[in-house]
Formats: structure tokens, sequence, C-alpha cells
């Protein structure tokens, strides 16, 4: 077992997760509370690597953080290292890539919110900001809960995008998907197939928490 791999996979979920919550939380309430016709098509780019193959994705996020780009170059001149290659450019990508696990389940969540709640905080004078904070959230807890196991879950499986931006360095942007690509490779077969098992079974126990999680909610709805 690749336990410097897992590692890797685990501090990069956090961040990704913890990151994508940050963003996740006032674009989805957005998308959810706007009137603009044009919202579909930022609802669109946002779940675009659903459908998008990962080896696109990571060709065009290699492309954009290397050091052929002006953002790459102004890193690499102020940073001294480059983006591609490394946890950071991992970071990026992942956080890209898992985007719209996170905004879909809060999306849901806060399109269910009877919008008399927030026409009465807006009677009562309170901004929007508030009344996300106060009166959205606490009632999307469970769609909160699904994003964040969701996006663990994802960036934890993640493999092309990983390997195309971060490629295989020990202990910097080997994740345990490449792992177990790499030990496949290398004809060893037993590694591989513990390193799998292990992840067939985080993937059971993730789904299975999600689903109960969902549930939960559906049920504290139905309640009220």
């Amino acid at each position: 077992m690749d336990w410097e791999a897992i590692g890797v996979s685990i501090r990069l979920a956090l961040a990704t997760t913890a990151i994508l919550l940050v963003i996740a939380v006032p674009l989805a309430a957005w998308l959810a509370f706007t009137r603009r016709r044009w919202a579909v098509v930022v609802e669109a780019i946002v779940a675009l690597p659903l459908v998008l193959p990962p080896t696109v994705l990571g060709y065009y996020v290699l492309v954009a953080l290397g050091t052929g780009s002006p953002f790459g170059r102004w890193w690499q001149e102020t940073t001294g290292t480059t983006l591609a290659f490394s946890f950071t450019g991992l970071l990026v990508a992942s956080v890209l890539y898992s985007m719209p696990f996170a905004v879909q389940p809060l999306l849901a969540a806060f399109a269910g919110v009877d919008r008399r709640l927030l026409e009465a905080s807006a009677v009562l004078g309170r901004r929007r900001l508030h009344a996300l904070f106060r009166v959205v959230l606490p009632l999307s807890r469970a769609g909160l809960a699904s994003a964040a196991v969701l996006t663990f879950a994802h960036t934890v499986g993640e493999f092309g995008v990983v390997l195309m931006v971060g490629g295989s360095i020990p202990g910097e942007t080997r994740t345990v998907s490449v792992a177990v690509y790499d030990a496949v490779q290398a004809f060893d077969y037993e590694t591989a197939g513990r390193t799998s098992l292990v992840l067939l079974a985080f993937s059971l126990v993730v789904l299975t928490a999600t689903y109960a999680i969902q549930r939960h909610g559906a049920g504290l709805l139905v309640r009220r």
C-alpha cells in the first residue's frame, strides 16, 4: 500500500473541498435566486467537467498553467516555481474539475428553500448576505453536507486531470489513483489490487453516506 500517495490524495481532497465550499456557496445561491437569463450559461460552464473528457480539461489547464501562458510566466517570475507538475497546480485543476460536485447539490438545496422566508427576511430589512447565512444555509444543511462529501470523494478518485497536470511525482503529485495506474504499468497487480479494493470500499461508504444525508434532509422537509 502506497501510504505516501494516500496522504497526497487526502491533503488534495481536503484543500479542494475547503476552497470549493467557499466558492460554491455564493455561486450556487446566485444561480438559485437570480432572474438573469444568462445565468443558464454560467450554470452550463460550471457543469462542463461532468461531460468534458478529463484529458481535455487537463490539457487546457496544463496549457493555462504552463510557462507558455501569461499567467504561468507571471507565477514563475513571482514565486520562482512552476504551477504545472506541482501540488499547487494540481489543486487548481482539482478545484475546476470538482466544481459541479460542490455547486449542484447546493443549487438543488437552495432552490428548495421557500421563497416566502426570503421575502419575509427582506421585509424585516435584512440584507441578502444575512438571509443566506441565517435562513438559506440552515435549511440546506443536507445539501451542504452532500456537496462536501461528494467533492472530497471525487477529488480522491480523480485520475485523468491529475495525471495530465501533476504527473506522478512521489510525495508531491502522485495520488492514490495514479499509484494504482503506476502499479499496473509495473505489473505489480497485488499492490494495484489492494489499493483498488480500498478505493472501492471508500467509494461505497461515501455513496451510502451521501444517500443517507439526502434521505435525512428529505425527511426533515416532509416533517416541516
